[in-house]
Parts: structure tokens; C-alpha cells; sequence
């Protein structure tokens, strides 16, 4: 008995000291330099529960601002079973976003796009795409086609909403987006494919950032599944047109070499994985973010008073010309609802908007940044005061006389930077703005009680819900 009791003994103390051991290791990662200050958490968890605490969406989140009074602006953490570099120096973010090119995201991510999707293969492929969604979703793409589709898809949406009394912008919006990419891309598509391809939609916004235990029944699971589910109606309707001989849109025209004689650049398989990432990332990106600049203008009178004052102007020249549909020209003399979007991201970008994979040793001061670690760049200096006078403030004329078509600077990055800088950002500003356009030719507000947050993406508890009443001021002045 005594013999059966000191195994047991050994055996568990073998136990206790490999475990203390395996926690000893995963708090203090070996390095061939010294790591930047910091706590690895818990084994596997990391400091991911406190980093994905629900925060006020127009401030930075307290895990950030709580590690930068105790380590300084770049520390070290681990989050969502991987090692994390966070860093909220400006000039830091600048120089590993020029030379390191792999996006860093956890698991749930990558496997939310595809180990074989080309946004995040080499830097080889990755610029192929940016050649193509440049073609699709650049100015001159937006310019001769886009903007009359979403002009229309806005206003009809928005008539149905002032006839209903109310509508959910949130919601709204991505309607708007979806058909509007799906018609470019897909062309028409039968209405029960179009109807499934909505349904999907809904398992991908909790399902984003998280652990990437693939359980029956958990967030990653259903994100799997409705990701397998896309990817089939996906190509089972492209497949149907190529047989069939059906005319395609200019995208999958681009892709299989019938414009101007070219070759085929991509295979079906590589061009439904483009799409799937493309139609997510614009989906769970840009109707979030008008829903959030609704509130704030919402939240803020003298904004919703002179942006209805502009898209007034804008309404009684198209009558006086007897015009109907916005032009190029109408989007870009919409001065001050692009000031308005410039301060509505510059306080909405409270998450990281440069996520790299460290490719090599980097060297910052007295620190080595290991290869292999993943590294999140905070866009902090938006609520720098040296930078923007009381930050926390939402106040578009602070845009005033500054150059509006830049989406990119030492002190402005909400779109990211250097080689993953968002191409869809020109894209993101139109729709914005078309929408806005609309919205501001009835009358409408937003409940009080409407709160936005942010748990890695944005975050609306109690909806994005507005009245919106037919009674314009706008129609009438114009008629």
C-alpha cells in the first residue's frame, strides 16, 4: 500500500513540476534578444477575455490605455492562443507595415478566408488581387459604373424605409452593398441562390475573432459551415453561367481573359475565394461604420443641420438642371459629409488597423520583436491632443481646408498602411456618402438609447434603428 502511494506520489509531482514548467515557459517566451515589458496571461487563453471586454466604441479601449501607463506604448501579450505584439508608436507601425507584408491574424480568421486565399498568400498573389479589386473598386471602376447602382439600391431602400416609418441602417446598408457587389460580380442570380447567400450572413460577426476550436456547435463551427455553404452557391452559380453562356459582368470578364485579349488570371476556385473574401470584409466593415456615424451625427445637431444644408444645395441644383441620379461630380462636391466621414473613422478607430505576421527578428531600441509573433499596430495618434485639439470630441470642421481624399497619413490611418492598406477605401467613402445624401432628404432620428461598442468589431446592442418620416423639408424646397 505504502509503494502504491509513493508512485502515485511521484507520478503527480512529475505532473505538478512539468505543469509548472509548461506555465514558467508560456509566461516568459525565449528570445534571441530581449522582448518588450508585458504578462503572457494564462496558458492558451493569453489576456484575450480582457482584451475582447465590450468598450465604449469612440475611446480607446482601457486594456490599451491600462498597458501603456504600466509597460509604455509597445508591450508584449497573448491573445487568442498566439503571441501578440501590440504597439500604439506611430513610427513603429509605419516601419513594420513597410517591411513585413504577411497579415498576422488568429486562427478563427485565417480559417474564416481559406489557407488557399490569395488576399493572404505571398506578397506575389496578394498584389495580383490588389490589380484586380483596383480595377473593379478604384476611382475609375466607382466613377463609371458603381456609383449610379448605389444611388439607385440607396434611394429605393430609403423610400421603403419612410413608407415603414423606420429603418435598421445596419442592415439596410449591407442589403445595399450586397446587391450591389453581387449584381457587378455575379450579375443576376436566381432568387433563391440570392436569398441563401443573405442568410449566410449572419453566423460571420460573432464568429470573427476568437479561438479557433472547431466544436459542433460553437461560433467557429457555424462561421465554417455557413463559409462552406457560400462557397458552394457561390460556385455553383458561376459554373451554371459558364455553361449556360450567359453573359458575365466585367469582373469575371477581367478574370477569364475577354478583355482585350488577355489570359485567364485566375483559376474558378482562386476567383470564388476572391469573391467570398471580398463580399465579407466589405460587409461586416462599411454598414457598421455608417450605422456608427449616424449616431454620432445623430448625437451631434449642428453636424445634422449643415450636412442637411449641403445635400439641400445638392437636390435644388439637380431640379434647376433637371436631373434625377448623383454624379461624380455631386459625390465630390459633398464637401462636408466627407469631413464628417473623416472624423466619424478617426473616432471610430479603436481596434488595431495594421495586423502583420512578423516575418524577422525586428529591433526596436533595446527590444527584439521575434519572428514568427504576431503584431497588432493601434492607430493611438487619433487621440493624440498634440495632434487633434480635445480628441474625444466629434468635431468635423476640424477636417476644414485639409486635404479630404487622403486616407493615409503619420497622423490618419483608419484604412491601414503600407502593402495591406484597404483597397475598398474609396469604396467605403462612396457608399457612405450616398447614403448620407439620401438619409438627409427626410426627416429622421435615432433612438437615445442607441449604444455603440466595440468588442474587436463594432457592436450595437440595442440595434441601428432610425424613424425616418416622408415629410421633407428637402422635397419641398427643391419642388
Amino acid at each position: 500500500m505504502a509503494e502504491v502511494y509513493e508512485f502515485w506520489t511521484i507520478i503527480i509531482s512529475l505532473v505538478v513540476v512539468k505543469l509548472c514548467h509548461w506555465v514558467y515557459k508560456w509566461r516568459n517566451p525565449t528570445n534571441n534578444g530581449k522582448l518588450p515589458p508585458g504578462s503572457m496571461g494564462f496558458p492558451i487563453i493569453g489576456e484575450t477575455l480582457e482584451f475582447m471586454r465590450p468598450h465604449d466604441a469612440f475611446q480607446l479601449p482601457t486594456f490599451l490605455t491600462k498597458k501603456i501607463l504600466r509597460y509604455g506604448p509597445v508591450f508584449r501579450t497573448s491573445l487568442f492562443g498566439a503571441k501578440v505584439i501590440i504597439s500604439a508608436d506611430m513610427g513603429l507601425n509605419m516601419e513594420v507595415a513597410k517591411t513585413n507584408h504577411a497579415p498576422g491574424a488568429p486562427k478563427s480568421l485565417a480559417r474564416l478566408f481559406g489557407e488557399n486565399n490569395l488576399f493572404v498568400q505571398s506578397r506575389e498573389s496578394h498584389k495580383h488581387v490588389r490589380n484586380l479589386t483596383t480595377q473593379f473598386l478604384g476611382s475609375q471602376g466607382l466613377r463609371l459604373s458603381m456609383i449610379q447602382d448605389i444611388d439607385s439600391l440607396a434611394r429605393t431602400h430609403m423610400e421603403a424605409g419612410a413608407k415603414n416609418g423606420g429603418l435598421d441602417i445596419k442592415e439596410t446598408t449591407s442589403k445595399i452593398l450586397i446587391e450591389c457587389l453581387a449584381k457587378k460580380v455575379m450579375g443576376d442570380m436566381e432568387a433563391d441562390a440570392a436569398k441563401e447567400l443573405t442568410h449566410c450572413w449572419r453566423y460571420f460577426p460573432r464568429g470573427w475573432f476568437r479561438f479557433s476550436w472547431n466544436i459542433p456547435g460553437n461560433g467557429v463551427y457555424r462561421m465554417l459551415k455557413a463559409r462552406k455553404q457560400m462557397m458552394n452557391l457561390l460556385k455553383e452559380t458561376v459554373l451554371k453561367k459558364r455553361a449556360s453562356g450567359e453573359q458575365f459582368e466585367e469582373f469575371f470578364k477581367i478574370i477569364f481573359g475577354e478583355i482585350e485579349g488577355g489570359s485567364q488570371t485566375m483559376s474558378i476556385e482562386e476567383a470564388i475565394e476572391y469573391i467570398f473574401t471580398l463580399f465579407v470584409l466589405a460587409n461586416e466593415t462599411t454598414p457598421a461604420v455608417l450605422a456608427a456615424t449616424v449616431k454620432l451625427i445623430n448625437d451631434n445637431p449642428k453636424v445634422k443641420q449643415e450636412l442637411r444644408r449641403e445635400h439641400e444645395r445638392i437636390v435644388r441644383d439637380k431640379t434647376e438642371k433637371d436631373e434625377t441620379d448623383l454624379t461624380w461630380e455631386d459625390y465630390k462636391s459633398m464637401t462636408f459629409t466627407q469631413m464628417v466621414i473623416n472624423e466619424s473613422l478617426r473616432i471610430s478607430s479603436t481596434v488595431p488597423t495594421m495586423l502583420r505576421m512578423v516575418e524577422h527578428d525586428f529591433h526596436v531600441g533595446d527590444y527584439t520583436i521575434p519572428a514568427g509573433w504576431i503584431f497588432m499596430g493601434f492607430p493611438s495618434v487619433h487621440f493624440n491632443p498634440e495632434m487633434y485639439e480635445d480628441p474625444l470630441a466629434f468635431n468635423p470642421w476640424r477636417w476644414e481646408g485639409k486635404d479630404l481624399r487622403g486616407i493615409l497619413s503619420r497622423t490618419y490611418m483608419p484604412f491601414g498602411v503600407g502593402s495591406r492598406l484597404c483597397l475598398g477605401a474609396e469604396f467605403a467613402k462612396l457608399q457612405m456618402s450616398i447614403f448620407i445624401h439620401h438619409l438627409c432628404r427626410y426627416r429622421w432620428s435615432m433612438k437615445t438609447e442607441t449604444t455603440v461598442l466595440r468588442r474587436f468589431i463594432l457592436m450595437f446592442p440595442r440595434g441601428s434603428d432610425i424613424q425616418i418620416s416622408e415629410d421633407t423639408q428637402v422635397d419641398n424646397s427643391a419642388g
